[in-house]
């Protein structure tokens, strides 16, 4: 009986860390070519860890050409590349794009999926894989799930747990989320760091810019080094990835305390502080309007009014995602990366190459 390859998903949303948020704040662009560069380090990490097929959506922006040029390369043969597969995707440019990519990927059997993007992307990917890992990469303009950190260290953990040297208990890490429910409608959507509530009436361009906009918000968690939404409770009232309940805040611009938050990269404004508090998982919250929007992760997404009266509940039933750090440091406590002599990348064999003559 043959054996199947172990197979691994990468998603790369063209367009995330190129909104409109960073421009008009002066912040950096996460062009194509730099995603294309994350990919590759990916690709090295996961051919070093034994991956040997890796599937990926095709684009309108060139990085899945890109990638495929270069896998023809002298350098992906030398670090040993996980054969290449792209999947046949009808593209609309919209996070349909990304959610059809998951779905095909989920329907393959993969065992992870490393996901380029922000909050949204991570959010859209999840949704649609049920309990397959996410690696995050932060390539997004919210970025508060998908730690920054260097795809090389984080391929090497994903490579390490796909291919069983790494028990699930110690690499994988069960996440927070928020459920909202507008039961007239019978919708139940979900975030995975932020739910805001502004008096906006419309959803728009989709995205918050202004302090005086919001009126509640609702977090997984907050960190107090993040940029987006979630930094309003992360400086105010934070609470961390590993523990079980969440937080809240009510705001006012009229309020006598004021607090100073990055809404996004670059832009800082005051925000006025009512109330802050934790958030019980199982319990569920009444909004603080009788009508306006609701952003998810950073962007509105659903316009309600005084009939709708939905809820925000936390629960602990998200998606899983690898954990980096844990893993790498059992990585480090049971010598998973020790090589002999018979690995290419062994010192004896790189000098053996460098100098054929000796």
């Amino acid at each position: 009986m043959n054996r199947r390859p172990l197979t691994v998903g990468i998603i790369a949303n063209p367009a995330s860390g190129r909104d409109v948020r960073r421009l008009t704040a002066n912040a950096g662009l996460f062009s194509s070519t730099d995603k294309v560069s994350v990919i590759q380090r990916l690709l090295a990490a996961f051919g070093a860890t034994g991956i040997e097929q890796v599937l990926m959506p095709t684009d309108m922006t060139g990085i899945a050409a890109a990638v495929l040029k270069n896998s023809q390369g002298r350098q992906a043969r030398a670090s040993h590349w996980p054969a290449l597969e792209f999947l046949d995707i009808t593209l609309r440019q919209s996070v349909e794009d990304t959610r059809k990519a998951a779905r095909l990927m989920a329907e393959r059997g993969v065992s992870l999926i490393a996901v380029l993007g922000g909050d949204g992307t991570h959010k859209a990917v999840a949704a649609e894989i049920g309990d397959i890992p996410l690696l995050t990469l932060s390539t997004g303009t919210n970025n508060a799930f998908p730690e920054l950190r260097e795809a090389t260290s984080a391929g090497l953990a994903g490579g390490l747990f796909v291919s069983g040297r790494i028990p699930a208990e110690i690499a994988l890490r069960r996440n927070k989320r928020l459920l909202v429910r507008v039961p007239s409608r019978g919708l139940c959507e979900w975030a995975l760091v932020d739910v805001a509530v502004s008096s906006l009436p419309f959803v728009g361009a989709r995205a918050i810019s202004r302090a005086a906009d919001l009126a509640q918000v609702f977090v997984t968690f907050a960190e107090p080094q993040a940029i987006g939404l979630s930094a309003l409770c992360g400086l105010w009232f934070p609470v961390s990835r590993q523990a079980p309940g969440g937080a809240w805040m009510r705001l006012d611009p009229q309020s006598p305390e004021a607090l100073l938050v990055p809404l996004a990269p670059g832009l800082l404004q005051g925000c006025g502080v009512l109330a802050a508090g934790s958030l019980e998982p199982g319990v569920a919250h009444s909004l603080a309007l009788a009508s306006g929007t609701l952003a998810l992760d950073g962007e509105r997404e659903i316009e309600f009014n005084v009939d709708d009266r939905p809820s925000v509940t936390l629960d602990n039933h998200g998606p899983l995602s690898i954990d980096v750090n844990a893993a790498l440091a059992y990585a480090a406590q049971q010598r998973l990366l020790a090589i002999g002599r018979e690995h290419p990348q062994h010192p004896l064999n790189l000098l053996s190459r460098d100098n054929p003559g000796e």
